[in-house]
Formats: structure tokens, sequence, C-alpha cells
């Protein structure tokens, strides 16, 4: 079965299948931090194509933060899985203390990766969201939900790997998506890479950066 040898090659991968919006007006490519940068980065070079952030942040469930109960994002958006809450009996008091604690994390981020540039205009525009894999869609749905409040005319999801029941549940919510390997056995995102470092904050900037030089130019 397909693996990916690194988040680059990922990228390159799915901009092979991304090639029909090669340099296309009225459409950028939009990541999700971190790992989805580096994905994201090889799609907008290679398709000619902006690129900025959609920030989002999963929410963990407490002392088992891998696991999502949900995820908040930009304009506001939040996701609860209020029925997997209402099974695992966690405390609204604690759903309360992860969300406070992830809306911080998200505006250091906002802080850290924009600095003064401003937000891109999504008003009418062809929106490509990417990931460096998606396992349970929370943090995508979120995205979403996001791009569409700030007025996203067609959503494309692009990710490496997913689970197929999760693929099938965005497609439901995006118009298109995109996602090249689809495994039964699908266990964690990092499974299907040789190389899964963990993406840093200087990796991010350094990212958009490169990327925003040459489209704030043109």
């Amino acid at each position: 079965m397909m693996r990916f040898k690194d988040r680059q090659h990922a990228g390159a991968i799915l901009a092979q299948q991304l090639q029909p919006y090669a340099g296309a007006a009225n459409t950028l490519v939009l990541a999700l931090p971190r790992g989805g940068v580096p994905v994201a980065a090889e799609i907008a070079r290679a398709l000619n194509l902006p690129m900025d952030i959609v920030l989002v942040r999963k929410l963990g469930v407490p002392g088992n933060e891998e696991v999502a109960m949900g995820a908040i994002a930009i304009e506001d958006v939040l996701l609860l899985n209020e029925p997997f809450i209402a099974r695992l009996g966690i405390p609204a008091t604690a759903v309360a203390s992860v969300i406070e604690k992830e809306r911080a994390e998200l505006q250091r981020r906002l802080r850290a990766y924009r600095s003064s540039h401003p937000f891109p205009d999504l008003q009418g525009k062809r929106v490509i969201l990417v990931d460096d894999g998606i396992a349970t869609g929370a943090t995508m749905r979120a995205a979403i939900e996001a791009v569409r409040r700030l007025g996203a005319k067609k959503i494309i999801v692009a990710a490496p790997v997913a689970p197929p029941e999760v693929v099938s549940m965005l497609q439901r919510e995006a118009d298109s998506v995109i996602v090249p390997l689809q495994p039964l056995d699908f266990r964690a995102v990092g499974q299907w890479y040789d190389v899964f470092d963990q993406t840093d904050d200087d990796t991010v900037r350094q990212l958009l950066a490169e990327n925003w030089q040459q489209h704030d130019a043109t």
C-alpha cells in the first residue's frame, strides 16, 4: 500500500490530483497548522497558488488528549461531539476548561504566525483546505465551517490519508474531497509516513513568508 516519504512528498502527490486548479483565479490554498503547512506549501508551489492558514484546534478528551471530542476555529467556530462527551461522562466544567485552553493557544498561534499580515478575503473564492492527514475529521469540519462563514464559494478538502468513513462524512460538508490513501486499518496519521517529525512554529512562519513574498508582489 502507498506510503509517504514525508509531508513534502505527500504534498507533491496531492498537487498532481489538484492539477486542474493550477494558476486558477480566485483560488487559494489554506493549511491547517502546523502539520498541514509543509503539505500545503508544496501544493501551492506546484500549482502557483497563494497560501495562507486557517487556525483550528482539536479539543482533546481530558486525560486522553489525542482523542477528539470536538474542535474550535477562527470565526468563533465551536463544534462539540455531544453524544461522545455524554457517553464518556465528561463534566461540562472539564469541557469548558479544554475550550478555554485551546482558545488561548489559537490566539497565540494567530499572533505568532500572522503578525501584521492581513487574512485573505475569502468572499466568492475557491478554497483548498489542506492537512497532513485526517483522523476523526473534527478539526477539518471546524475549518470548513470557518471558511464558509468567511464567504468561500467552493471548498475542496485535500489530505494525503484518512479513513474511508471520515472521507464519506466530509464529502457531505465540502464540495470536493481529495484523499489518495484511504486505508481500512487506519490507526493514526503518522503510521503512513516514513518521516513524520513535528512541524515547529519557525517552519510555519518561513513557509508562509516565502509564499507571501511571491504572491503579495503579483
